[in-house]
């Protein structure tokens, strides 16, 4: 209990910024802090599911951003700091149990100590049993530590963060996103292939790097992503699942205007970082607009 009045002191303070700077993403965070309401328990009506090699995935992922602080906040200074206060490690815990009770039964989360340590807790503590696809940070001169930590602690898939996977491709060594690839499947994961930029996904066909699926943005603010016009048209030709990321811009969109316009441009997953008590909300808006999509297509 201390912990949360804490939290509401803090809240209390960072107040002063113009509720005109929120985005749709943080707005609702503020309002459930300053009530101090109770999370919602799950729905019990599961999100669909589809395939990416041997596994089966809930097509809403739920997303770590939010859990290690990062907001993609732009000039709000402070909401990564406010991330960090909301998601404890107790909350992230409450988090991911709405999540599977909920349906969704795969999480994308960083390759770091600390979300191992979340993980562990989680699988210990809790029962546990999301699916984990690590997000991973190889370097040029080290591809697979990082990799092997996500390995060794659970993880069913990977891939190179779409940073890193669109560095390699601008220093002219898109050569190492095929030896993650190959390292990842080696070890008998579930292989991807991340980015912000189209340049990378095209390149690996071109190389014939042959991942499990490609990790991609799309929304309609061109936040570190292309038109989704010319997103959907290249996903189009490449026959591999893909997950879409980004797909609210990073808070800018409203939830139902992101999944349609990813879901509608070819998507087979999203991968959306969650409040708790948004889970409930998030997976039956996936049910409804992958229903509503399906039936257009008919």
């Amino acid at each position: 209990m201390l912990g949360f009045f804490n939290r509401r002191r803090f809240i209390a303070k960072s107040l002063w910024v113009p509720a005109a700077g929120l985005t749709f993403e943080h707005g609702p965070l503020v309002a459930r802090l300053k009530a101090g309401a109770p999370a919602p328990r799950a729905a019990a009506a599961a999100p669909p599911m589809a395939k990416i090699g041997k596994l089966t995935i809930s097509r809403l992922i739920c997303g770590g951003n939010l859990f290690s602080g990062f907001a993609h906040s732009g000039d709000l200074l402070y909401v990564s700091s406010l991330l960090k206060h909301y998601f404890a490690p107790d909350k992230i815990l409450d988090t991911l149990q709405l999540c599977e009770e909920s349906g969704i039964n795969t999480c994308i989360l960083r390759t770091d100590e600390q979300i191992v340590g979340i993980l562990k807790r989680y699988r210990k503590e809790r029962g546990g049993k999301l699916q984990w696809i690590a997000q991973t940070y190889p370097k040029a001169d080290n591809l697979r530590d990082n990799i092997k930590l996500a390995i060794d602690n659970g993880a069913v898939g990977a891939y190179a963060m779409g940073g890193v996977a669109d560095t390699f491709f601008k220093e002219g060594r898109i050569d190492l996103v095929g030896e993650v690839v190959a390292f990842i499947r080696q070890n008998g994961l579930i292989a991807g292939v991340g980015s912000h930029s189209l340049e990378t996904p095209k390149a690996s066909e071109q190389r014939g790097f042959n991942p499990d699926f490609y990790f991609k943005t799309i929304n309609a603010v061109g936040y570190e992503s292309q038109s989704p016009a010319e997103v959907a048209a290249l996903m189009k030709t490449i026959k591999k699942p893909w997950i879409a990321f980004k797909v609210l811009g990073a808070g800018r969109m409203k939830p139902r205007d992101g999944f349609e316009l990813a879901f509608k441009s070819g998507a087979d997953f999203i991968n959306v970082g969650m409040y708790d008590f948004q889970v409930r909300e998030d997976v039956a808006l996936a049910r409804d607009v992958i229903a509503k999509v399906k039936k257009e297509n008919v």
